[in-house]
């Protein structure tokens, strides 16, 4: 599978865009917002999106399931025969949509062996793509329509840490605390993997809940740019590998050549 990225990519590109396009049709109009049972806002444009999601990754290659956020989990059972499956996030950063601040965005992974080798982030209200493979590294498109090659930096003066807008926690105040000197980031959804893949932040503490879904194509992107995604033990973030789609507590790391686990409490 791994060797397939790069011919996958284009597609799924595309269906990233269509869906995209589906959720500005809603972002442009009134639009009403639900509830889900974890107490997570839904909207019209989080369906859409998975609809056209859904239906392109099953056309572009339809022995590989699509587990999305907006459909319903298989047991695990059903999972672990999974080898290499689409892992997908329609609309992340919906309370970011609702506030109409333009920093949400279409998710789509591809997982192979418990890792993410193939990850297509799309901001449409900003026309902003973040695309990366294992075997091609990590891309960026702006308005302009140019691609270009991003890498992760490593800062030398303080700090650069990218942080929710919308989830803030002790936690977090006491990471900040450890740290020292820095500077903060604000950002939505998964944009701020994003921004410490194209070198704008050092690393995006995650100290809170998080499901396999808001992470996967972020992770893929910021892997391909040169950096990672570890638990606090240090071993790297996985999927499909336990029951429960919650991921642990992790660091997404841009400069490397730092200890950050040691700015955790315990």
């Amino acid at each position: 599978m791994k060797t397939e990225t790069e011919t996958l990519l284009p597609e799924v590109r595309r269906i990233a865009r269509a869906a995209g396009a589906a959720i500005m049709e809603v972002y442009a109009r009134d639009f009403d917002v639900e509830v889900k049972d974890d107490k997570s806002p839904l909207t019209e444009a989080d369906l859409a999106a998975h609809r056209v999601i859904a239906a392109g990754l099953t056309a572009l290659e339809p022995a590989l399931p699509v587990l999305s956020e907006e459909s319903g989990v298989p047991d695990y059972a059903e999972r672990t025969q999974w080898q290499s499956y689409w892992l997908v996030d329609p609309l992340d950063g919906t309370k970011e949509f609702i506030k109409r601040n333009g920093e949400f965005t279409v998710n789509i992974a591809l997982i192979s062996d418990h890792e993410p080798i193939l990850g297509v982030v799309y901001a449409p209200a900003r026309e902003l793509e973040y695309y990366g493979t294992s075997n091609d590294g990590a891309w960026k498109i702006a308005a302009d329509g140019k691609p270009g090659r991003i890498s992760v930096g490593a800062g030398d003066g303080p700090a650069r840490i990218v942080g929710s807008r919308s989830h803030r926690g002790a936690s977090l105040d006491a990471f900040l605390e450890n740290v020292g000197d820095y500077e903060m980031v604000p950002m939505g959804s998964s944009l701020k993997f994003c921004v410490v893949a194209e070198g704008g932040a050092d690393i995006y503490p995650r100290l809170g809940p998080t499901n396999e879904w808001d992470t996967a194509a972020a992770h893929a992107v910021l892997t391909a740019a040169g950096g990672d995604v570890v638990q606090l033990d240090g071993q790297s973030l996985r999927y499909n590998a336990k029951e429960p789609l919650l991921n642990p507590y992790f660091l997404a790391i841009g400069d490397t050549c730092r200890d950050w686990a040691r700015y955790v409490e315990a």
